[in-house]
C-alpha cells in the first residue's frame, strides 16, 4: 500500500466498497460493521477543520493587516461567488429545460423512500432569509458557534481576531507565532489522518451500495446522467474559461487536484479536502492570506456544484408532477435558491435540506424529494467534487484580480505534478 499514491489507495477502497456493497445489499450486519469506520473518518476530519480554519484564517488575515485591504479582497471575494454561483443556477435551469428528465416519469414504478431523517434540519433553513443569513454571521457565543460548525461565525470571528493581533503590532507577535505553529500542527496532522482515508472510503460507499443497491440507479438513471453531464460541462466550459482568464488550463487544474477530487467525491463531503486544497493553492502561487480567505469563505457562499444540482433538481421534481413553472417562476426559484443555498453548509445533507426548504415557495410538491431521496448520496459525491474544484479557482482568480498571483510558483508546480504523473 505504501507504493501506491493516495489517489490509488482510495480509489481501491472505492471499488473494493461497492463490490461488497453489491455483494451483500440488504445486509444490515455488513451496514452494523462497517458504519462506524466511516464515522470514525468523518469524526477525524471534522475534528481538524475547525482548527485549520481559524489558525489559518488569524495568521492570513495578520498578514495582509489593512482594513481597507481585507474590505476589498472580502467585497471581490463575495461578487465573484455570486456571479459563478448564479451562473451555476442557470446552467442547471437550462438542463433542465432542455433535457426534460423528469417527463415520462412513471410515479408508480419508483420506490418511495423515507425523508424525515432531513425534514428536522430543514425546519432550520425555512425561514434562512437574505437578513437572518448576515445576523447569523455574528456569533453571540464563539465557543458555541465552534461546537455547532458555524463555519460563517466562525470566519467573521477568525477575521476580526487576526486584525485585532495585527493591530497591537510587537504585542501581537507571540500570538501570531502561536497559530502560526498551531496551523503546521495541524497540518501534519491532516496528513496522518489521510492514511484512512482509503478505510474510510471503503466503508462510507459499501454502507450506502448495501442499502440502496446497484439498482436503485435504473429508475433515476436519466437524472443522475444528466447531472453528471451537466456538472461536467460547467467544470470544462464555464470553469475553463474562468481558468483561462486566470491563466490555468483546467485539464491541468483537475489533475493538479485529483487526489483531493477523488477523496471528496468518495465521502462526498469537501470538508476533507480543505486543507489539502490550501496548502495545494498556496503552492501553485496564491498569497497565504488570499488562499487562507477565499477558500473557506467559499464553504459557505461558493457551492457552484450544489446549487447548479438543486436548480436541476427542482425542475425534475415539477416535471415529474407535470408543472410547468413559467419563466417568471423559473426567476422566483432561482432567487429563491441565491438566498437559501448561502451560509449553511455545516448542514448535514445540505443540497437536499436546501431544497425542502425552496421547493414550496414555488409550489412544487415537497413530497417528489423521496423519489431521488435514495440516490441523493451518488449525486452528492458529484456535486461535492465540483464544489471543490470551484472553490480551489476561485482563490487563483482572487489571487490574479489582486495583482498578487505568482505565475513562476504556478509554472514551476504544474511541471512538478506532471512530472510525477508522468
Amino acid at each position: 500500500m505504501k507504493r501506491l499514491g493516495l489517489a490509488w489507495q482510495i480509489f481501491i477502497g472505492l471499488i473494493a466498497g461497492i463490490s461488497v456493497g453489491a455483494i451483500f445489499y440488504g445486509n444490515t450486519q455488513v451496514v452494523e460493521f462497517l458504519q462506524p469506520i466511516g464515522d470514525i473518518f468523518i469524526r477525524l476530519i471534522k475534528m481538524i477543520v475547525i482548527p485549520i480554519v481559524v489558525s489559518s484564517l488569524i495568521v492570513g488575515v495578520a498578514g495582509v493587516g489593512d482594513m481597507k485591504k481585507l474590505g476589498k479582497l472580502g467585497g471581490k471575494t463575495i461578487l465573484y461567488f455570486e456571479i459563478i454561483t448564479t451562473i451555476a443556477i442557470l446552467v442547471g435551469l437550462l438542463a433542465a429545460n432542455i433535457f426534460q428528465p423528469g417527463s415520462g416519469v412513471d410515479m408508480s414504478s419508483l420506490q418511495k423512500t423515507d425523508i424525515d431523517s432531513y425534514v428536522e434540519t430543514t425546519e432550520e433553513t425555512k425561514s434562512h432569509g437574505f437578513a437572518e443569513t448576515f445576523v447569523n454571521i455574528v456569533p453571540p457565543n464563539i465557543i458555541a458557534a465552534m461546537t455547532e460548525g458555524n463555519m460563517l461565525a466562525i470566519i467573521f470571528f477568525s477575521v476580526l481576531f487576526g486584525l485585532g493581533v495585527a493591530a497591537i503590532g510587537e504585542k501581537g507577535k507571540p500570538v501570531l507565532k502561536f497559530f502560526e505553529g498551531t496551523a503546521e500542527a495541524m497540518f501534519y496532522v491532516t496528513n496522518q489522518i489521510m492514511k484512512f482515508a482509503p478505510f474510510g472510503v471503503f466503508a462510507l460507499i459499501g454502507v450506502t451500495v448495501s442499502k440502496f443497491g446497484v439498482q436503485s440507479l435504473i429508475p433515476l438513471s436519466k437524472l443522475m446522467i444528466l447531472v453528471y453531464a451537466t456538472m461536467i460541462f460547467f467544470v470544462l466550459f464555464v470553469l475553463g474559461l474562468v481558468a483561462r482568464w486566470a491563466g490555468i488550463n483546467i485539464i491541468h487544474f483537475i489533475k493538479l487536484l485529483k487526489d483531493e477530487l477523488i477523496l471528496a467525491y468518495s465521502t462526498a463531503s469537501s470538508e476533507t479536502v480543505l486543507p489539502r486544497i490550501m496548502t495545494k493553492m498556496e503552492k501553485l502561487g496564491c498569497p497565504k492570506g488570499i488562499a487562507s480567505f477565499v477558500i473557506p469563505t467559499g464553504y459557505s457562499f461558493n457551492l457552484d456544484g450544489s446549487t447548479l444540482y438543486q436548480a436541476l433538481a427542482a425542475i425534475f421534481i415539477a416535471q415529474m408532477y407535470g408543472i410547468d413553472l413559467s419563466i417568471s417562476e423559473q426567476i422566483s426559484l432561482l432567487l429563491v435558491l441565491m438566498v437559501t443555498s448561502k451560509g449553511i453548509a455545516g448542514v448535514p445533507g445540505v443540497s437536499f435540506v436546501v431544497l425542502l426548504a425552496t421547493l414550496g415557495t414555488v409550489g412544487i410538491p415537497v413530497e417528489g424529494l423521496a423519489f431521488i431521496a435514495g440516490i441523493d448520496r451518488l449525486l452528492d459525491m458529484a456535486r461535492t467534487a465540483v464544489n471543490v474544484i470551484g472553490n480551489s479557482l476561485a482563490a487563483v482568480v482572487i489571487s490574479k484580480w489582486e495583482g498578487q498571483f505568482n505565475e513562476k510558483e504556478k509554472d514551476a508546480y504544474i511541471q512538478e505534478v506532471t512530472n510525477k504523473i508522468s
